[in-house]
């Protein structure tokens, strides 16, 4: 069959001969020859399916880096490879939409509205190796604003965690409700660019750190949270998970395709869609806080290894947040301690 001119190539693509030009430069999508006289481009019928995968890669908004890589792969590892591009898309999507949500509120309120009483915080903050990990990689800290854990992974994660505590201590500071979303903005921006900084030269991009964080302004608490450690809320007795884990496994409960109880033996359950590595996206919240709260913060090394009953048994139980730490962290190694463990616990109460 006679190859076909690049317009008559557009057509049948569906791509433009300015997309073709532009996907030919960039080595994406070649003609089978140029003509040595006029210089027109010339294509072959064959590569008309690989046309109209770029076409409908691009459509799917892919970058032209990925689409590239993504063309050279067998049939399945490509499936493989869109399928994990969209769960991040979905991902941020879902991470913006909860933004907007937080917006909607935030800017529906004439007034932020204060506590009938005064209301304080007292806390403790506990890490431990675990009984198998060679090193330490997480970091929690607890403050009389900030608490925070972060659990670092790769071969620069114990830095990684570290340098994103590290941008957070110094807004343990009073900060007014009406500021906290800007404050945990600002939070995000400086963990983040502090571990860009520090993974800048990190070839193989293996390393990055989760990171989640509550901002307390003596009436709300203001969230920052990504990969997958978590904050909890008992309440009343009640325990609620007040995170969303940013991994595949958790993108497959959201999609209906796995139930919570099957997470704990997926093979990808601690394969994470975002994380802190200077381009992850956190989400952000706020919330408002009564006597009587305590919160949970703790990385995977706690949460994967105790039962949601058990965590709120403790946590409905043990009187003050240092024995509550202790009591978390022994019970994670008595079920085996597979990995570092972290853990702040915080207690809102009404003021004397």
């Amino acid at each position: 069959m006679a190859p076909l001119t690049i317009g008559a190539f557009a057509r049948a693509s569906r791509l433009s001969p300015k997309a073709l030009r532009l996907y030919d430069e960039l080595g994406l999508l070649r003609p089978a020859r140029v003509d040595p006289v006029t210089g027109y481009r010339l294509y072959e019928v064959e590569q008309l399916e690989r046309a109209r995968l770029v076409a409908w890669l691009r459509r799917l908004g892919m970058p032209l880096a990925l689409i590239r890589r993504v063309c050279e792969l067998p049939g399945r590892e490509a499936a493989d490879a869109v399928a994990g591009y969209w769960r991040g898309v979905e991902s941020d999507t879902a991470a913006r939409r909860e933004l907007a949500a937080v917006l909607v509120a935030h800017l529906s309120e004439e007034e932020f509205a204060m506590p009938e009483q005064p209301l304080t915080i007292t806390y403790a903050a506990r890490t431990d190796r675990g009984l198998v990990r060679p090193a330490q990689q997480d970091r929690a800290y607890a403050g009389s604003r900030l608490l925070a854990v972060a659990d670092g992974y790769g071969r620069k994660g114990d830095a990684a965690s570290a340098v994103a505590i590290d941008a957070l201590r110094e807004l343990d500071a009073a900060v007014p409700a009406g500021d906290l979303l800007n404050v945990m903005a600002e939070a995000d921006r400086q963990a983040g660019a502090a571990v860009r900084d520090l993974l800048a030269d990190d070839a193989e991009r293996d390393s990055g750190t989760t990171l989640t964080a509550l901002l307390w302004s003596g009436s709300r608490l203001g969230l920052v949270h990504v990969g997958d450690s978590r904050a909890y809320l008992l309440r009343e007795g009640t325990l609620f998970r007040i995170t969303n884990d940013h991994t595949v496994a958790q993108s497959l409960v959201e999609e209906g395709r796995l139930t919570e109880d099957e997470v704990a033996a997926h093979p990808q359950r601690s394969i994470l869609l975002r994380a802190l590595t200077g381009a992850g996206e956190p989400d952000v919240d706020l919330h408002d806080v009564r006597a009587g709260d305590r919160y949970l913060l703790c990385s995977d090394g706690l949460h994967t290894v105790l039962e949601q009953d058990t965590l709120r048994e403790v946590l409905a139980t043990v009187d003050t947040p240092h024995e509550a730490v202790e009591r978390l962290v022994e019970l994670a190694n008595r079920a085996g301690g597979p990995d570092n463990i972290s853990c702040v616990v915080a207690d809102i109460t009404a003021a004397a």
